[in-house]
């Protein structure tokens, strides 16, 4: 995926993102505490920080983040929501190309984002900013897509009405990690999360995600009518369930 596109393609869903996205739960942060030593001293830049869900986390609990993200839309979003924080720096800076400085962070996160990267480019920039023993850590809401009728209908509406679903799944990343930490080892451990949603929820959620068509797109009203009637046909008491798998990898790269 070219750079420039995985940088611009999120600039008119920033609103839907904000509102629709799930967050990470709880036992993220306890993992960075107890495996990597997470304090409130840590200085954390936070990668490709979009609207700064992940980032929100780090500040509440009490550490100095840098938020960097090369999408104005998302970043001055981030600003926005993240301004009563004195502990948030913003930077317009991208995972290969941060802008900081050298050996600047304890911490360097990347959540829902790394399938993006350019990943030796980013590991380079990664291992360049942390500090000696730093940690990198990735992060991924991985949509559960069969534990459910409803998520299997919805997984089959992806990939009828995606514009490029298949080719930015992120996945193809996650399948491959090593090569991230190689030749440093990693860690990995999951973790369940769900969001329910009623009708005009899930339709947030779907516009959110970048390979969904927008409004004038011929894909746009067909996917709408099909999504309503997988709500008619699969909701409970008004609402449907999105089931997610949080994975966190995370290792030194020294």
């Amino acid at each position: 995926m070219p750079q420039l596109n995985s940088t611009l393609r999120f600039s008119d869903r920033v609103e839907n993102y904000i509102r629709y996205r799930p967050g990470y739960p709880p036992q993220v942060l306890e993992t960075l505490r107890t495996e990597c030593g997470l304090t409130q001293s840590s200085v954390v830049a936070d990668i490709a920080c979009g609207t700064g869900i992940f980032t929100r986390m780090l500040l509440e609990s009490g550490n100095r983040v840098i938020g960097v993200e090369p999408n104005r839309e998302m970043r001055e979003a981030a600003e926005r929501l993240l301004s009563t924080y004195p502990n948030f720096t913003s930077v317009a800076g991208s995972a290969e190309a941060t802008t900081l400085a050298d050996r600047r962070v304890d911490f360097a996160t990347a959540a829902q984002a790394a399938h993006w990267f350019d990943l030796p480019k980013a590991r380079a920039e990664f291992a360049r900013i942390l500090k000696p023993s730093g940690w990198a850590v990735l992060i991924w809401n991985e949509r559960c897509t069969d534990t459910t009728p409803f998520l299997r209908a919805y997984e089959e509406l992806l990939r009828s009405y995606g514009t490029d679903y298949e080719q930015v799944r992120h996945e193809h990343t996650t399948d491959n990690i090593g090569e991230f930490f190689a030749p440093a080892p990693f860690e990995q451990c999951v973790f369940d999360m769900r969001q329910e949603f009623d009708y005009a929820q899930l339709e947030g959620r779907l516009l959110s995600s970048s390979y969904a068509p927008t409004q004038g797109h011929p894909q746009y009203e067909p996917m709408l009518k099909e999504l309503r009637r997988m709500f008619d046909a699969f909701g409970r008491d008004g609402r449907v369930s999105m089931d997610y798998l949080t994975r966190v990898y995370y290792g030194r790269l020294d």
